[in-house]
């Protein structure tokens, strides 16, 4: 009763917030949210010619000459730029390049407050993947690291294998992000359960960039391990029901999914799916998990309905329908599964580390350091506050760490 009178309380509170949204978003950015500011000394002349002509032609003959040196002598090495193509921004869809801007930018002041990177928002003007992959290419020289954003399915899975190997770090956080954190939170959230991960059945419902990565992940959830131990039981639905081999309508990356997914090949719907499940992992649609659904999982359901803004399930239904533990993806109810944690600190270590992609055992560790972080977890406190400033540096150690372990940076 105590968790779902909390919910009640944060969802009035969050009707009264929203109620003047649209004006205060509008003035608050005006002129937008972030810019350039001089870490070095312009007062004189003599300044002058250090910071420009003639002394610059120095240090570019030196870059020239030892091409590793623009970490030194650039703002290469804590520099990322943050890059979309308006393709799939948040619940908004197809809007276009100058409509993403603002959402780039708030990303931006993210990287700057929460890991001190100098993030830029890059937003191109093409729907063409390959015009877009030659572009990001052709940039990447003044970037330490790429945070590909808000791009669609499935072009985003396609433009990310095409820029590994370009010498810099390249994620796209709407994939990798998303299932970090839920990682990180449904590791804790078996913690309070009680349940052995690795003997769960968990439901996946969305076969889009974030549920793809999440089951890849679980798929390989442990550290420090040769072989990977996958949880006891996955099942992917999409919006035709349980990814089965049998299905004839799958596109590549669905296919994938059937091959490393439901071990019995059952088909049905994700009614049929959640029957004994001990976890649902929503990044689907509004209100497709309806509380009958919960009644069928096994005891101490964990409900993930990370749907935005709105979610599979809100969060009162579901507690009302059984739920042990409830997330969402929404900063105005506990367990928020929120990016946030994760592309900070991710980055941050890439960067400490040179590294030149970010591995799985990168984003393994990403996850483990972020549950790590919250010593005690409980129902209502499975993850860290996404303002915690101890997550980005436990992160950025652990993922620095490990791109050495696994010479990521070679």
């Amino acid at each position: 009763m105590l968790l779902i009178n909390l919910f009640t309380k944060f969802i009035n509170d969050y009707f009264r917030f929203y109620s003047s949204m649209k004006e205060e978003a509008l003035k608050y950015h005006e002129n937008g949210k972030i810019g350039i500011s001089v870490s070095k000394p312009l007062k004189n002349k003599y300044d002058l010619s250090l910071a420009y002509t003639p002394g610059v032609a120095e240090v570019c003959l030196h870059i020239k000459d030892n091409p590793s040196a623009v970490f030194d002598y650039t703002l290469k090495k804590n520099t990322v730029a943050i890059i979309s193509d308006g393709s799939r921004v948040l619940g908004l869809g197809k809007i276009g390049a100058e409509a993403a801007i603002p959402v780039m930018e708030g990303k931006a002041m993210i990287f700057k407050k929460m890991a001190n990177i100098d993030a830029f928002p890059i937003c191109i003007k093409t729907q063409d993947k390959d015009e877009f992959i030659n572009i990001v290419k052709n940039i990447s020289p003044v970037f330490g690291g790429i945070n590909l954003e808000d791009i669609e399915v499935p072009k985003c899975f396609e433009i990310e294998e095409a820029l590994q190997g370009i010498g810099i770090p390249v994620m796209h956080d709407d994939q990798h992000g998303t299932a970090i954190v839920a990682l990180a939170g449904l590791l804790n959230a078996a913690k309070v359960a009680k349940k052995d991960i690795d003997e769960m059945k968990i439901v996946v419902n969305g076969a889009g960039a974030a549920g793809s990565s999440i089951v890849k992940l679980l798929k390989c959830h442990h550290m420090n391990k040769d072989v990977c131990i996958p949880v006891k039981e996955i099942i992917v639905c999409d919006s035709n029901g349980i990814i089965s081999r049998n299905r004839k309508d799958l596109k590549p990356y669905k296919k994938e999914i059937s091959m490393m997914t439901n071990a019995g090949n059952i088909d049905g719907s994700l009614e049929d799916a959640l029957h004994g499940a001990d976890a649902f992992i929503g990044a689907s649609s509004p209100d497709v998990l309806a509380p009958s659904m919960i009644k069928l999982m096994n005891d101490k359901p964990i409900i993930f309905a990370l749907a935005n803004p709105k979610p599979e399930i809100m969060p009162e239904e579901a507690m009302k329908a059984g739920a042990f533990i409830m997330a969402t993806g929404r900063s105005d109810y506990p367990n928020q599964i929120n990016n946030m944690l994760a592309f900070p600190g991710i980055f941050r270590g890439a960067l400490d580390s040179r590294a030149k992609v970010i591995n799985n055992e990168m984003k393994l560790a990403a996850a483990h350091a972020i549950a790590n972080t919250l010593k005690t977890p409980s129902q209502s406190m499975i993850i860290p506050n996404s303002f915690d400033m101890e997550v980005p540096k436990n992160v950025a150690a652990a993922v620095k760490a490990m791109a050495i372990t696994t010479r990521a940076s070679k």
